[in-house]
């Protein structure tokens, strides 16, 4: 038994599960698209598996977090902001200029005006990038999601097909919303039984985004090999210029170079997993392909990038 009392193979898995998220999601989608049976079952319980990853995600947060967002009002507002400009309007461009299907570009517009992901803290962590900076935004960004989500899709994706903004609006209040703030308060006033349940939190986030993208995978293999080429390009694209923009903005804005970094893996690395979900819900199926893929994607990118930051100490100077 480890210290938190649980078996220190959990422990090891869980570990191995966040560190290779990447191939993880590679072999689920390998399952999806030759084991469709396996997955059949996850797609009716998408909302409920993202909701058990956002209460996770609330479970790892605490007031100090919020009262850090407060510390430093200016740079989150400016990576927040960052994120939802840069991403959306980047989806938006990239569906016309390669025009996608209606049914993609919705898709690739909703992982644009999702929130950035858990994982940024991750990589951010490993780029030796500011960490408290790149939570202080996620969570911010994160709050912002059910008012800037729905508008946002409903404007840039609403020429394509009808967006129900309202709809968008509750759907993120019960899968997230609602989720992290139970993780937050079980953080206040569990906090023994969550210290000793974290250490598998990532075994389960990463099982769960594995389940959901298999299923997109199973559902729309047709799809994705009608289109994988454009598809690709779209999504590599988006993340790119994320991460090369938010990058730019923040040293135009001349923030450290830790921050900087920060700054550009928030605005790069989005929540595909909540995307994915507004996708199966409120759109056509296809509609989630974009998301499903952007999980795969970032999280090859990111993890290269943290790399070779890693192996340059961020200058702390102006």
């Amino acid at each position: 038994m480890g210290r938190t009392g649980l078996p220190r193979i959990l422990v090891v898995v869980s570990r191995s599960a966040g560190r290779y998220f990447a191939l993880w999601v590679v072999l689920g989608t390998l399952i999806g698209s030759v084991r469709p049976e396996i997955v059949a079952w996850v797609g009716p319980q998408i909302p409920l598996l993202l909701s058990v990853i956002m209460f996770g995600m609330g479970m790892t947060l605490s007031g100090t977090d919020f009262k850090n967002t407060l510390k430093r009002p200016r740079e989150v507002a400016f990576g927040v902001l960052a994120q939802f400009t840069i991403m959306p309007l980047v989806a938006y461009g990239l569906a016309i200029a390669l025009r996608l299907p209606p049914e993609l570009a919705v898709g690739v517009i909703l992982v644009g005006t999702c929130p950035g992901g858990t994982a940024s803290n991750v990589v951010t962590y490993l780029a030796r990038g500011d960490v408290a900076l790149s939570v202080s935004m996620t969570s911010f960004a994160t709050l912002l999601a059910p008012v800037l989500t729905p508008l946002l899709t409903l404007w840039l994706a609403g020429q394509w097909i009808p967006v129900s903004a309202a709809a968008l609006f509750l759907s993120i209040l019960e899968i997230v919303l609602f989720p992290i703030a139970a993780g937050v308060i079980a953080h206040r006033f569990l906090s023994k039984t969550v210290e000793q349940v974290t250490p598998l939190l990532p075994l389960v986030s990463v099982s769960a985004i594995v389940a959901i993208v298999a299923f997109v995978v199973s559902a729309n293999m047709e799809r994705i090999l009608a289109t994988a080429a454009t598809l690709f390009v779209a999504v590599a694209l988006h993340n790119l210029i994320g991460l090369g923009l938010g990058y730019a903005l923040a040293r135009a804005l001349r923030l450290p170079e830790a921050k900087k970094r920060a700054v550009a893996i928030e605005v790069g690395m989005q929540n595909s997993g909540l995307a994915v979900s507004l996708a199966a819900v409120h759109f056509n199926p296809a509609a989630a392909i974009p998301g499903a893929l952007f999980s795969v994607w970032h999280n090859l990118t990111g993890p290269a990038l943290a790399t070779y930051w890693a192996r340059k100490p961020p200058d702390q100077t102006y």
